[in-house]
């Protein structure tokens, strides 16, 4: 483990980091027991205080103006400068999926850096301003350490291997720590506390950044289901999008739907997460793909 890394140990690192359990030979039974059993995450989860407290945050605990549902279009298809999910608009209501021909949920929007595929099925999208979120300013706050308006933590996520497959799963469902708190809470108790007159935090983002070896016609995926907002950045490039306060929804990214990556080389994925809304909170995350360690990013001065 690099020096800096190790420095952190006491407290957990704020990062991604890919910790592999030492895997047995590959074995008739199971085509995939070289690979590793399991993969530990470690994400920056930032608690924020409800609108309706004093210092709260004004899109936690929040109502759309066009009702609960998935929006797209609230962030820009790219990054900006400092690595982070951009503000483009308050949103347009889906009504009805994009899927692939497998029936897989699919980036609801066209772009130009996405293949269509054969068998794709377009959605159906509101051209109204659905007022999912507040302003540009507010959301600027989301996935950033900001004195007095969040706190926050580091926060791991162990991606198991499933029996004789080369999909890694974490799930709130199975994991023992989460599936005894009933879905993903991962900060119950902690930084400002639990939400007003209930038992969890229902008020945080998680941010989650990693890297990967693109390998073409591999069948690499990536497969989020949860709620509420949820963006997966490939490359800097948007390629999930599940915005809005809503129950859970599921969204798949083939990275041979990308245009740009070549074979062989390294890239950056990110996952942003926001949990603004009672009374579930729910993460799964299913995908192929190798996940490897990259610089932390840093947590509020609490945890440093």
């Amino acid at each position: 483990m690099p020096a800096s890394l190790l420095a952190l140990a006491g407290l957990a690192v704020a990062g991604a980091l890919l910790t592999p359990s030492k895997a047995p030979a590959r074995t008739a039974d199971d085509p995939y027991a070289a690979l590793p059993s399991s993969l530990t995450l470690y994400g920056v989860c930032r608690d924020f205080k409800w609108a309706s407290e004093t210092g709260g945050h004004k899109d936690f605990e929040f109502v759309p103006s066009g009702g609960y549902g998935h929006y797209t279009n609230m962030v820009k298809d790219e990054l900006d400068a400092d690595g982070k999910p951009a503000f483009k608009s308050q949103g347009n209501k889906v009504s009805t999926e994009a899927m692939d021909a497998s029936s897989r949920n699919i980036m609801p929007v066209a772009k130009s850096y996405l293949a269509a595929k054969s068998g794709d099925k377009a959605s159906s999208i509101s051209t109204s301003n659905g007022g999912a979120l507040t302003t540009e300013d507010n959301f600027k706050q989301w996935f950033r350490n900001v004195p007095g308006v969040n706190l926050s933590k580091t926060v791991p996520l162990v991606l198991v291997r499933q029996a004789n497959s080369n999909i890694y799963s974490f799930s709130d469902k199975t994991d023992a720590g989460y599936s005894a708190k009933g879905g993903f809470f991962p900060i119950n108790g902690e930084l400002f506390g639990n939400s007003p007159n209930q038992s969890k935090n229902f008020g945080f983002t998680f941010e989650l950044d990693t890297e990967f070896t693109y390998k073409k016609g591999t069948g690499q995926t990536f497969t989020f289901t949860g709620d509420d907002d949820v963006w997966v950045f490939v490359n800097k490039k948007l390629v999930v999008d599940i915005g809005g306060v809503h129950s859970a929804i599921s969204q798949t990214i083939e990275l041979d739907r990308i245009q740009g990556l070549e074979d062989g080389k390294k890239y950056p994925l990110k996952l942003c997460f926001a949990e603004r809304h009672t009374t579930a909170s729910n993460c799964r995350i299913d995908t192929t793909i190798s996940l490897m360690a990259v610089d932390p990013p840093p947590v509020s001065g609490l945890f440093d």
